[in-house]
């Protein structure tokens, strides 16, 4: 896989954030659209509010090599809404030792399919971590561990997760996602 090719074509997150704002007032009919505008809301409520942790912002800022972080996503996702935005956050604590890009994945189906979840799905957003040479390090997504967990099980009982995953969201304010990417960086 050829990482420094998927992560030139990238976009920054002003540019990410840019292009969802555009998409939104778009007169391109998308089957996704309807999810758009609770999307920017969390994502910009986030943006605004964001604290991340003293143990997240330390680990950040003592990074001690240069590490490329490429995003798979799309604007239509929920999950990403709840997740970039403390994405970024490390990446801007980190005072550019972690360089940050988003990929989209509907156009980058070689890169998705190459970090499926569980080996069979397309979930989103998937964090790539890239060393200095854009070689493979690990990845992380599509979700924290416990909200994966209550997703697959809405899902065997063929129950709708949307609702109660942005609860867990809601009551968990971040904690466990900022959790996860401290376990990351070590």
């Amino acid at each position: 896989m050829n990482y420094s090719k998927y992560f030139n074509k990238a976009v920054s997150y002003q540019t990410y954030k840019d292009n969802f704002q555009e998409e939104m007032t778009s007169e391109v009919e998308s089957k996704y659209a309807k999810y758009l505008p609770q999307n920017w809301q969390r994502q910009s409520r986030l943006d605004r509010k964001l604290k991340l942790t003293n143990a997240l912002t330390e680990a950040a800022e003592k990074l001690e090599t240069q590490l490329y972080w490429l995003v798979i996503t799309e604007h239509w996702c929920g999950d990403a809404s709840q997740i970039i935005p403390i994405i970024n956050g490390v990446a801007e604590a980190s005072s550019g030792k972690i360089i940050l890009r988003f990929i989209y994945r509907d156009e980058n189906e070689a890169l998705m399919d190459a970090h499926l979840t569980d080996g069979k799905s397309r979930s989103i957003p998937m964090l790539l971590q890239l060393d200095k040479d854009f070689k493979f390090i690990k990845s992380y997504g599509p979700r924290p561990t416990e909200a994966q967990k209550l997703v697959k099980s809405l899902l065997a009982d063929g129950d709708s997760y949307d609702i109660p995953l942005h609860t867990w969201y809601a009551k968990d304010k971040q904690k466990t996602i900022q959790e996860d990417l401290l376990n990351f960086l070590h």
